[in-house]
């Protein structure tokens, strides 16, 4: 046990400061996005919109994230990624404080496309100040503390959002994820002001590629449009399924979503310093990860008991701790050809696109289709990904 503590603890060390602060802030601002795991319940039972409706809300989500991240490359790239990332955190507090007040379809629509595209400005912001915060040899494992980050406030933020709706209704939900996103842009203020903070690895590149145009890192792309889009089905149609088919509450969703934030907390880095030692290729370990996801959703298939969930809870996460930290430092390196935010922005779009067909797709295929249908056809796109990234590691291997 005691040389399981410190393989733990080594796996930390080396990071700087200012990636932990970073880590901070953005576990204060993920904890505080506790509402969107509860959107299209939110949508379905507090405001009575039908499921087609609420497919139309979440592209509407996911467009204001795709114009969001694109916007947010543009702007690193010109200002620099901590004023994107003060004014993205400041703004976001206040619409969605601002949110609640809406309850017509229309009106929820714009609302949320407007909030998404301040939203996700911080995204492709806040991965070039990692890239400059990190070490060459520490980017993976920054990438892999940022997600631990992320998962410690989303394993936290689905219950403690569960609590709250059972005490205090969905409201008091809106109004506390719009102060801590105005706690995490005050910290963010306080901390890596550009005149205390210091970048340890900058890019100058006189003559930038642009991402558009590197037909590589465009097939890596699509395939994590193809890996986003089984993914983000974590997030509407299968909540919805545990809901209504196995008749969980809002507080039961948010522990078993919980669970996953905790796994990653938990054992993510470890992994991730485990399999930075092994001598296969970044793409090799995305094809794992993704595989494992696909997998994850047939298991929803099986003879219908909770524990169903539970395992394919567990194999998409072991999915997503392997493929998202290798999937983004492959972009954050590939991003040194030219220009990083719109290099990164690309990265983050690709996950904003599934939001734009995946909602809308799944809930149709529920809809018109069942849920079995609904299930392999998930984990037949997510395998697509898989048979692009072969496709790119034989092209790197050339």
């Amino acid at each position: 046990m005691k040389k399981i503590y410190q393989n733990y603890i080594h796996s930390f060390q080396g990071l700087s400061q200012e990636v932990w602060w970073l880590a901070l802030i953005t576990l204060i601002n993920r904890a505080g996005t506790m509402v969107i795991p509860f959107l299209s319940l939110y949508l379905s039972d507090n405001l009575g919109l039908s499921l087609t409706q609420v497919g139309s809300i979440m592209t509407s989500f996911g467009l204001g994230s795709l114009i969001g991240n694109w916007t947010g490359g543009k702007l690193t790239d010109k200002i620099g990624y901590y004023k994107v990332m003060l004014g993205s955190l400041f703004l976001t507090g206040v619409l969605f404080i601002g949110i609640q007040f809406l309850t017509s379809f229309w009106s929820v629509c714009a609302g949320i496309f407007i909030l998404m595209i301040i939203a996700d400005a911080f995204r492709p912001a806040v991965f070039v100040a990692l890239f400059a915060y990190s070490k060459p040899e520490n980017k993976t494992r920054s990438v892999t503390l940022i997600r631990l980050a992320i998962n410690l406030g989303f394993s936290a933020g689905p219950a403690i959002g569960g609590i709250i709706i059972t005490t205090m209704s969905y409201s008091g939900l809106f109004w506390i994820d719009g102060f801590s996103c105005i706690l995490a842009a005050l910290l963010l203020l306080l901390v890596l002001n550009p005149k205390k903070s210091k970048a340890l690895d900058n890019v100058k590149n006189d003559m930038p590629k642009s991402a558009y145009t590197d037909l590589q890192y465009l097939l890596f792309i699509l395939a994590m449009v193809f890996f986003g889009f089984a993914f983000v089905q974590y997030f509407s149609t299968v909540p919805v399924y545990y809901n209504n088919v196995h008749g969980l509450s809002e507080f039961q969703i948010g522990l078993l979503l919980g669970m996953n934030g905790f796994m990653i907390f938990a054992l993510e880095m470890p992994l991730i310093k485990y399999l930075e030692g092994r001598p296969w290729s970044q793409s090799s370990k995305m094809i794992i990860g993704l595989l494992l996801v696909a997998i994850s959703f047939i298991f929803f298939n099986l003879p219908p008991f909770t524990g169903v969930l539970v395992f394919g809870m567990i194999l998409m996460t072991w999915g997503e701790m392997i493929a998202f930290p290798f999937s983004n430092a492959y972009a954050m390196e590939r991003a040194k050809r030219g220009n990083q935010g719109e290099y990164m922005a690309l990265y983050s779009m690709a996950f904003s696109l599934s939001h734009v067909f995946a909602h809308n797709l799944g809930m149709r295929s529920i809809a018109s289709n069942g849920y079995e249908f609904t299930w392999y056809g998930t984990a037949f796109i997510c395998t697509l990904g898989v048979v692009l990234l072969l496709i790119l590691r034989k092209l790197v291997k050339r």
